[in-house]
């Protein structure tokens, strides 16, 4: 899990999560590159990491479309030009925050299962 919240956490200048996987069978996607558009992919593609791709961005974007919802997609949006914020809310003890964090940590496994 650790390696999870890494990897997305790069992506967002710090972050990672989501919510459980809709389906059981988890198939990697950047073989077959996702077209997926949204907030994720969109501060993905503007980012200045190195390592960012249209095809990365697109798989993310894909695994927070499966995972996390809109207003949760537009909260981790911020962890791109605020890295703090994530470990802010990780730390946070309000309920809606440990909720959030939960998802976005789930939403990091998916995403390295997807992506990685």
């Amino acid at each position: 899990m650790e390696r999870a919240f890494l990897l997305i956490l790069a992506f967002f200048l710090a972050g990672c999560g989501g919510s459980p996987p809709r389906d059981s069978a988890v198939k990697p996607m950047m073989r077959s590159a996702p077209v997926a558009h949204g907030p994720i992919s969109k501060a993905c593609l503007q980012s200045n990491r190195e390592t960012k791709s249209a095809k990365l961005c697109t798989c993310i974007q894909a695994a927070a479309d499966q995972t996390l919802g809109r207003s949760d997609q537009r909260r981790a949006v911020a962890f791109y030009s605020n890295p703090h914020l994530a470990q802010q809310i990780r730390q946070s003890d309000r309920a809606v925050d440990e909720k959030f964090w939960k998802a976005y940590r789930a939403y990091g496994a998916r995403a390295e299962k997807l992506c990685g």
